[in-house]
């Protein structure tokens, strides 16, 4: 019975068609994502770029009000969902779901034509699933931005080479490293790729050319996210902001190699085993670039000296089709007869969406609606009981500046943990030179008199030591707990 019941629902693939396959993707994409609608936040990083691109709707450029180390793209993204649809959480979750849908139907499309229309459903389904679940991803980071640039890009590439095609592949590049620098390595990998395609093809004039109106088309979105600066005079506020920044970040920022090891030992072994047994063809031109731009974001996680878990983010479209191209030649996988199990076993990958599907029920049995999160019950309670906003400073749940319409205290303190990053502080028309000037000038010049922390955590990362003892011994000398609210405590300064 359950086997009929899977033969119905299982797709006739040939019969695929693309708006079937996009509404597929966007009620997967849907239901994984939509209990976290409700949330304050979901990464912090996502909470500041809902500041940045705020800030960009009442007039500001970013960086020149606020700031933070991202392209400005990313900003620019929040900050057009702000405009049109004002504060919502929901709206800004709404479009990560579509950049999603996004990312994942042009995995299929690439996926369709670099081998079938069954191999690129399946790594859609995936990409979905890897781009929706674990850690922070259910949030909207950058890198979901970035990808739903690079994948349309990619998939040009590959299936318009003709001048036209290559100038909108580079285009869709430029806005991806606008959004997310770190791709820019594998953009330019594709790039130098394109030469070798027409050269080795003997086509010397046209890789040149192609090539040429490829990069055309990435130097134009980048000198347009420059024009606004330069009109208002910030030009070397931009060049520091965007370009300056993230390589002194990656100088000070670095891990062991040892630590990025494993992921580069892991997939060696997989590409490796894939070519001895023949299981991906590699002479194929659609495999190469996928390949190119898979080596492009590993150098770059090579180079930045770290791989976060929404790093992978950038990784996952391309390595998925390899890798359901690869299982998919594998005799042993086409020998396996569906098993009721198999469907348990499915069922139980967004364990996170079910457990936040509950959360947002026990919140509206308890608190009488579902939004949640001390991001939106902090600024609730500071409202009711009247305490100061206008001289507030969030060490923790930074969201509340845009709950209760207020602007962090200074461009360093937009972000929370860029107080410490003195690397940054060059850059930024910073008038304080490092953290501990910056902290202190928080502290003992504003004075806020109101201040949210994270209970029972500390301020800043552990490797932070002195200001961590600093900010520790102030608040205790000079501040009082006046209430904890879910996992927040909100300070009072004292009057002695």
């Amino acid at each position: 019975m359950l086997k009929t019941v899977i033969a119905t629902l299982t797709p006739n693939y040939s019969q695929l068609k693309g708006r079937s396959v996009f509404l597929i993707l966007s009620v997967l994409s849907f239901v994984l994502r939509f209990p976290f609608f409700f949330r304050d936040y979901i990464d912090r990083d996502e909470s500041t770029f809902i500041l940045m691109g705020q800030s960009w709707v009442d007039g500001h450029l970013p960086y020149t009000e606020l700031w933070d180390l991202k392209p400005p793209i990313t900003f620019l993204v929040f900050a057009a969902v702000i405009y049109v649809f004002g504060k919502s959480f929901i709206a800004i979750r709404i479009f990560g779901t579509l950049l999603v849908v996004s990312t994942a139907f042009f995995t299929y499309k690439i996926g369709e034509k670099s081998h079938s229309k069954k191999i690129g459903l399946w790594a859609a389904l995936g990409t979905v699933m890897l781009l929706s679940l674990f850690g922070s991803l259910q949030g909207v980071m950058s890198e979901h931005i970035c990808m739903a640039f690079f994948m349309p890009g990619l998939y040009v590439l590959l299936q318009h080479k003709k001048p036209l095609g290559y100038l909108s592949a580079g285009l869709l590049m430029g806005l991806a490293v606008m959004s997310k620098m770190n791709i820019a390595y594998a953009i330019l990998f594709l790039g130098v790729f394109i030469l070798y395609d027409h050269f080795s093809n003997r086509n010397r004039t046209n890789g040149i050319l192609y090539a040429f109106i490829y990069g055309i088309g990435i130097v134009l979105v980048i000198a347009l996210t420059y024009l606004p600066y330069y009109l208002q005079g910030e030009h070397g506020l931009w060049v520091s902001s965007v370009f300056k920044a993230p390589i002194a970040y990656i100088g000070a920022r670095r891990y062991s190699f040892l630590k990025l090891a494993p992921v580069y030992v892991i997939l060696a072994g997989f590409f490796v085993f894939a070519w001895k047994k023949k299981l991906l063809n590699l002479k194929e031109t659609n495999i190469q670039y996928l390949l190119v731009a898979i080596v492009g974001v590993l150098f770059a996680f090579y180079k930045g000296g770290r791989i976060n878990g929404h790093y992978l983010i950038q990784l996952h479209p391309m390595l998925l089709l390899l890798v359901v191209m690869a299982f998919h030649n594998i005799k042993f996988f086409k020998k396996i007869e569906w098993k009721p199990y198999y469907l348990f076993i499915l069922l139980l990958i967004p364990m996170e969406s079910y457990l936040e599907y509950a959360n947002i029920v026990k919140n509206k049995i308890e608190r009488g609606t579902f939004f949640n999160g001390e991001g939106i019950s902090v600024p609730k309670y500071i409202k009711e009981n009247g305490l100061d906003t206008k001289n507030i400073l969030f060490l923790g749940y930074h969201i509340g500046y845009w709950s209760l319409d207020v602007k962090p205290p200074t461009k360093a303190a937009t972000h929370p943990s860029n107080i410490c990053r003195d690397e940054l502080f060059p850059f930024h028309n910073n008038p304080r030179a490092t953290s501990m000037e910056e902290l202190r000038y928080l502290m003992e010049t504003l004075q806020p008199k109101t201040v949210v922390i994270r209970k029972n955590k500390r301020v800043f990362d552990k490797k932070e030591i002195q200001q961590n003892e600093y900010i520790d011994a102030f608040l205790a000398k000079h501040y009082q707990v006046h209430a904890t609210v879910e996992n927040a405590e909100i300070l009072q300064r004292s009057e002695r």
